[in-house]
């Protein structure tokens, strides 16, 4: 390692036993100032700024970077970075001895859960500091960024492709089956009429029997068509005033005799005094009934769904909580997946339509699943004046 060059500061520094008092004070006051701007200039920096020696003892840290750790500047003293930032240490090697890289400079991505969930790119790179008994101290310069919306943007941009593609993919589909179905129906056309000219009268009954069904099972699939085209094509929102209650009377009207047939128990507790949100009505209406559906295949006979609500300042909460059979933890994350599903039959849209719909409408929507016990959907509304504000907002406008 090449000899260290002393600063003007380090041999004014040396020579502190030839300072007379006013020097002295000066010399102080001198420290004070470049203590005050250099911490000044650290703590206006966005991204978090730490000293960490070889254990992980944070020695230093920024404003931005007690933010970002959930680390009170009061209670900080004797902090591990190891041990806040779960399985960075393993990542970066540092079990044993302190890799070569470390010298060169090392970067990583972690998640954090405290104090929210997040992501960090941890750049780290190691120092040298030489006391003037000549002894010298490794430490390191850790940096903190959050990309926490980077991620989420890129992963959004990410879904938003794939569902183009299998959106494209599904109309073609369907437009490929339509064009057989439409000349299903004109044979059959042609066959009635050729039928109707027919002197066997026994022989004419089972045709037009046979004829009749034909012709109502394709009216039946040109339906199916349709209705999967209006459900997973991105048409944007009309919005309008709407009342979640009358929204969710109107999907109980259609599910309720299944869940009824089904030997379930609908309890909802629901608040007909909510505040008006701005939104779809078919579409909010195909997100309840979508949740709702679910919900009913998932409860054996006998079992309890149930409806709540609650809202604050900001938001309007409905929750759908069934006692179904739940869904594993590692399906969870896939529940928004295009044609994931955990039913024997379906075709694992509906909740991709449903998680589109609500960020149409800048709303949220979560599931939270055991297994054996059952799920609860939460749908997020933003309230009219929030999404009246955040449309105004620029960089805050729904996405």
């Amino acid at each position: 390692m090449a000899p260290r060059k002393n600063s003007a500061l380090e041999g004014v520094l040396g020579r502190l036993d030839d300072l007379d008092p006013t020097n002295l004070t000066i010399l102080v006051q001198r420290l004070a100032r470049e203590r005050h701007l250099l911490e000044t200039v650290f703590n206006t920096i966005r991204e978090g700024i730490l000293v960490i020696n070889r254990d992980g003892v944070i020695e230093y840290a920024n404003n931005a970077g007690f933010r970002l750790l959930g680390i009170n500047a009061k209670s900080a003293e004797k902090l591990i970075l190891w041990k806040l930032v779960p399985d960075l240490q393993r990542s970066l090697n540092f079990d044993g001895d302190i890799p070569e890289q470390a010298h060169t400079g090392m970067a990583r991505e972690v998640s954090i859960s405290y104090p929210e969930p997040k992501v960090l790119r941890i750049y780290l790179v190691a120092f040298h500091e030489e006391n003037h008994s000549n002894i010298v101290h490794e430490r390191f310069a850790v940096i903190l960024t959050d990309i926490t919306e980077q991620k989420t943007h890129t992963q959004k941009q990410i879904e938003s492709e794939r569902v183009e593609s299998i959106l494209q993919l599904s109309a073609g589909v369907a437009h490929e089956l339509g064009n057989p179905l439409n000349s299903l129906t004109i044979h059959l056309q042609l066959m009635e009429r050729s039928l109707a000219k027919s002197e066997s009268d026994d022989m004419t009954r089972k045709m037009e029997k046979s004829l009749s069904i034909c012709r109502r099972e394709v009216e039946r699939l040109d339906g199916i068509i349709k209705h999967f085209l209006e459900a997973v094509r991105p048409n944007p929102p009309d919005f309008s005033d709407v009342d979640l209650f009358m929204i969710l009377e109107e999907a109980m009207e259609l599910v309720g005799p299944e869940m009824a047939d089904a030997g379930l128990t609908v309890d909802v507790e629901m608040d007909s005094s909510l505040p008006i949100i701005s939104g779809d009505q078919n579409q909010l209406k195909q997100v309840f009934y979508n949740i709702l559906k679910n919900a009913r295949e998932a409860t054996p006979r006998g079992g309890d769904i149930r409806i709540r609500t609650r809202s604050d300042d900001e938001f309007i909460y409905l929750l759908v909580a069934d006692t179904g059979e739940g869904i594993e933890p590692e399906d969870l994350a896939n529940v928004f997946q295009p044609y994931f599903t955990t039913k024997k039959s379906g075709n694992g849209l509906g909740m991709m339509v449903v998680q589109r719909i609500m960020r149409d409408h800048g709303g949220q929507v979560g599931i939270d699943s055991k297994p054996g016990v059952g799920s609860v959907v939460t749908l997020q509304f933003p309230q009219k004046h929030r999404r009246v504000r955040m449309l105004e907002g620029g960089e805050e406008q729904i996405s």
